[in-house]
């Protein structure tokens, strides 16, 4: 697979297969694709706790929130949700922030994780204090971003933006529809 493909595959997908274990050995692979990234001042002040038991994954789902834009929906139903997280901290002993490593990072993993024949959605809508409790993480990591992973059991379809309408949609049938700006709408400029 190459990267172009790898790119319209890595969607973010909400619904997956949660009784498909992602094995150890696939989420170490995918953590070794953050390790891989290029980190701002190359501090590399990100750690990841990686969660692929049923146990663990219990005390991650409470504390996300699912699809802003989706309203009526609070989260994929028992069956549905992920069955492995990624949860991105900043370990502030070695820096009190970061420039976009979280962001680099994120991809590089959820590209990863398209080629091992996974799929993911980076969580921002954390509630950062209940679960830095529920994992009984040190105050020393700052939690950014949850990666929820699985495999994907829902169809995401990318289409032209109409009206500048951004917002993603679902559709009865259960496919998720997300409008991308056209690229001459992104370039502003040639030389």
């Amino acid at each position: 697979m190459d990267v172009r493909e790898a790119l319209h595959r890595s969607r973010s997908y909400r619904r997956f297969y949660q009784d498909v274990r992602i094995p150890d050995k696939d989420m170490m692979i995918i953590a070794d694709a953050a390790r891989l990234s290029p980190s701002g001042r190359n501090i590399q002040a990100l750690k990841f706790l990686l969660s692929n038991t049923e146990e663990v994954n219990r005390r991650i789902y409470p504390h996300l929130a699912w699809a802003g834009y989706l309203t009526d929906w609070d989260g994929p139903d028992e069956g549905e949700r992920p069955s492995a997280y990624i949860v991105q901290l900043l370990d502030t002993d070695i820096a009190p922030g970061i420039l976009c490593d979280d962001g680099i990072t994120a991809q590089s993993m959820l590209l990863q994780a398209v080629e091992l024949g996974y799929g993911g959605c980076i969580i921002a809508a954390v509630k950062r204090k209940e679960l830095q409790a529920a994992l009984e993480l040190p105050e020393r990591f700052k939690i950014l971003n949850v990666i929820a992973l699985g495999r994907p059991k829902e169809t995401v379809v990318i289409e032209p933006m109409k009206d500048g309408q951004y917002r993603y949609s679902r559709t009865p049938d259960g496919v998720h529809h997300v409008p991308k700006r056209d690229l001459e709408d992104l370039v502003i400029k040639k030389f």
